[in-house]
This record gives structure tokens, C-alpha cells and sequence, in this order.
């Protein structure tokens, strides 16, 4: 995912948090699935500030987080949110996160808007596109997710459905699957490097599923115990 920089025009929001002691490892970095959680919540003030009153909702396609330096314990990041593409039923949104003390971090995220009577992908509003297009600039992006074979040197770590990951649509929150993704760093020598990582959600998490992380030196997926790949990515 193209990770474009933050236009000098259209609408571009600014949001900060700092890192608290529930947002990371035990080395002091943040974790991913804190970031994830701080792009979700920058993302959804955008929208309530920007006044868009479409009756749908947004659920995430695809995700990439480009970690250049992680954030650390008690560093105050700014991150900068905007529309940086858009497809018929979907929209893509960059958060540039940059930290007091030298954190450098960029996501681009597909999310998809979503009927809530139907449960089914439709069309962009003509008020989205006035409040959001501009800075997208009639770029154009696929919600295509990358679901490749699970390779035969794949291994497989546990992971439990916990009630507390469970969101109000009684599904896996998108950020706790960044959870898992800490887990596979952290089998390697230094899961405190640098990174790039990429995930993709195919089919939602649901409270009865029994849930396998099953990963190679490159990629992942989440597999449920009937085969089912619920999401795949790679790291």
C-alpha cells in the first residue's frame, strides 16, 4: 500500500494521545495492536468532526502499519488523518503518526461502507465525496485482500477468543487480530525492530470459533480449527 504523503490541501485531521502503560511491551515500545487501536480512534473522530450523517457504517478491509521507530512509554504522538483514495463502495484512509520523541509510524487502512439494515457493501455517498475526496485526488484503490496457501512450513501458536475482544457486533475487534501479529514478533530475535506489516480481514472472528495463528518467516493467516482463514497478512 502506497503510503501517500499528507496533502497541503482538503481536509486533513490531527488527533494526539500518549503512550500509556496498557499500550505496551515489556521493552517500553508500544504494541501494534495499541496502534491499531489509535488509528481507529483518530478515524472515527474524523468522521463524527467532519459531520457526515450517512445512516452506514465502516468496516476495515485491509490494514498496512509502517513502523520506522516505535513510539515509546509516555511519548506524546500527533497523527494526521486523511481520505487518500477511494473505490465504488470503499475509501482509503492514511494516518501519519509522529511522535515528540522521534516515533515514526504510517497505516493506510480500506475501510468499507456498509448498509446497516442489509449488512452489505454500498455505493459512496455524494456527501462523502464532498467532505473527503479532495485529498484523494481521484486516486483509486482495490479492497482486494492477499489470501495466499497456507506454506508446509508453517507453523501454528494458539490464540484465544477472550469476551473482551468481542466488539458490538459480537465479532473480533479488528485491532485485538494486531495482538496476534505481536505474537508472531515476537518468536523472532528482535521483535522490537522495524517493520512493515500487512493484514487483510476475510471472514469476522466470532465468539464460538477455535482460532490457530498459523505463520511462516514472511506471512500469516488465522485459521479456525474447520479450516476457515478468517484473515492472512504478512510481516
Amino acid at each position: 500500500m502506497e503510503m501517500i504523503p499528507v496533502p497541503t490541501t482538503g481536509r486533513v485531521f490531527s488527533g494526539q494521545r500518549r503512550v500509556r502503560l496498557g499500550d505496551i511491551s515489556a521493552s517500553g515500545r508500544v504494541r501494534l495492536d495499541a496502534i491499531a487501536r489509535y488509528l481507529q480512534d483518530v478515524s472515527n473522530d474524523d468522521t463524527r468532526d467532519s459531520g457526515l450523517t450517512d445512516p452506514w457504517d465502516w468496516l476495515v478491509r485491509r490494514t498496512q502499519i509502517v513502523v520506522g521507530r516505535w513510539p515509546l512509554l509516555d511519548e506524546t504522538v500527533t497523527l494526521q488523518t486523511f481520505c487518500s483514495g477511494t473505490g465504488a463502495r470503499w475509501a482509503e484512509r492514511r494516518v501519519h503518526l509522529r511522535g515528540s520523541r522521534g516515533a515514526v509510524v504510517d497505516a493506510a487502512t480500506i475501510w468499507v461502507s456498509i448498509d446497516r439494515a442489509s449488512g452489505r457493501p454500498r455505493t459512496l455517498s455524494t456527501s462523502f465525496e464532498e467532505i473527503f475526496s479532495t485529498t484523494a485526488g481521484g486516486r483509486r484503490v482495490s479492497a482486494r485482500v492477499d489470501n495466499p496457501e497456507i506454506t508446509a512450513d508453517a507453523v501454528a501458536l494458539p490464540w484465544t477468543v477472550r469476551s473482551a475482544d468481542l466488539d458490538v457486533l459480537d465479532h473480533v475487534n479488528n485491532a485485538v487480530y494486531w495482538a496476534g501479529v505481536e505474537e508472531i514478533l515476537h518468536t523472532r530475535p528482535d521483535p522490537d525492530a522495524a517493520v512493515t506489516a500487512t493484514l487483510g480481514f476475510i471472514t469476522a472472528i466470532e465468539r464460538r470459533h477455535r482460532v490457530e495463528i498459523v505463520h511462516d518467516a514472511e506471512r500469516f493467516w488465522f485459521r479456525n480449527t474447520d479450516g476457515t482463514v478468517h484473515a492472512s497478512g504478512r510481516c
